[in-house]
């Protein structure tokens, strides 16, 4: 029985209402009121304090404020943090190629393999007399090169354009998951092939750009002949800097799924020509 009252006096604690009430001080003026219980006070408190730690979770997982919070790891430094480890590995397999020329090395350093002994070859040098007169070409000689010089020996040329025709190759081989369409500005096609594939040029060129960003990751990009340009996204690595020159089929980097756009192990492959993005299944046979 008196807990049963003590139960009802804690409830009535808790539902009795209380007004708050803001008054203008020189008048007295009544210029708000508020009805409230100690339950309103504790239930509305509890949801503003739960909305208020939400919202501050999404602000720091969602922004840039979470570099500024012990234990996050910044942009610039996961970048810095994955160049180091290439460069580790390159200097790893350097490392493991000096080791294993040391070790053959070292049983001729310390005497374990004798030299071998060559004997000296002595030859005389006999004198060749060549008849200047049997080089000098006749009138008949000097016709015919001068025929063949002035033929095209290399038939490159569509009419009159001096531009040469460009045989490009398949950087990858693969399905192709997203195709080339201007209507949803996607101006590449999507190659899906396993982590670790290689990459290859379609054609000889120079690469003028070879970098990380944060949306598609290792990007490589190689100007061709005939103001061609070829496009590499989202690779694993990248086996050539800015400056290099590729052949047409060289290994330039790896599949991979970096940067954030990405879905999944593929290459994002774009062509364009002369500024412009064209498709490239008319210039290229990915089967």
């Amino acid at each position: 029985m008196a807990k049963t009252k003590k139960q009802r006096k804690i409830k009535q604690k808790l539902t009795d209402k209380y007004r708050l009430v803001i008054l203008n001080e020189d008048t007295f003026q009544e210029r708000f009121s508020l009805k409230l219980s100690r339950l309103n006070v504790f239930v509305f408190g509890g949801i503003f304090s739960v909305l208020l730690i939400v919202l501050t979770t999404l602000l720091i997982a969602f922004t840039g404020i979470r570099e500024y919070i012990p234990g996050y790891s910044s942009t610039a430094l996961k970048k810095k943090a994955t160049k180091l480890t290439y460069e580790a590995d390159s200097l790893k397999n350097r490392l493991a190629i000096i080791e294993s020329y040391t070790r053959a090395l070292k049983p001729v350093l310390t005497g374990e393999i004798e030299p071998e002994k060559i004997d000296s070859i002595t030859s005389e040098i006999q004198t060749i007399t060549v008849d200047e007169n049997k080089l000098l070409a006749t009138k008949e000689d000097s016709l015919f090169r001068e025929k063949i010089e002035n033929k095209n020996l290399f038939p490159l040329y569509q009419g009159g354009n001096s531009k040469a025709k460009i045989v490009f190759f398949s950087p990858l081989t693969g399905n192709i998951s997203q195709s080339f369409d201007v209507n949803e500005k996607h101006y590449a096609i999507d190659i899906v092939a396993q982590t670790g594939t290689p990459v290859k040029s379609v054609a000889d060129g120079t690469v003028i750009l070879a970098e990380w960003t944060a949306e598609t990751g290792y990007v490589l990009t190689i100007q061709h002949a005939n103001e061609f340009i070829s496009v590499y996204k989202h690779n694993g690595t990248l086996l050539k800097q800015q400056g290099d020159v590729v052949k047409s089929g060289e290994a330039i980097a790896s599949v991979g799924s970096t940067g954030e756009l990405t879905t999944g192990p593929h290459l994002h492959f774009e062509l364009w020509n002369d500024g412009f993005p064209v498709n490239p299944i008319n210039y290229i046979d990915f089967q």
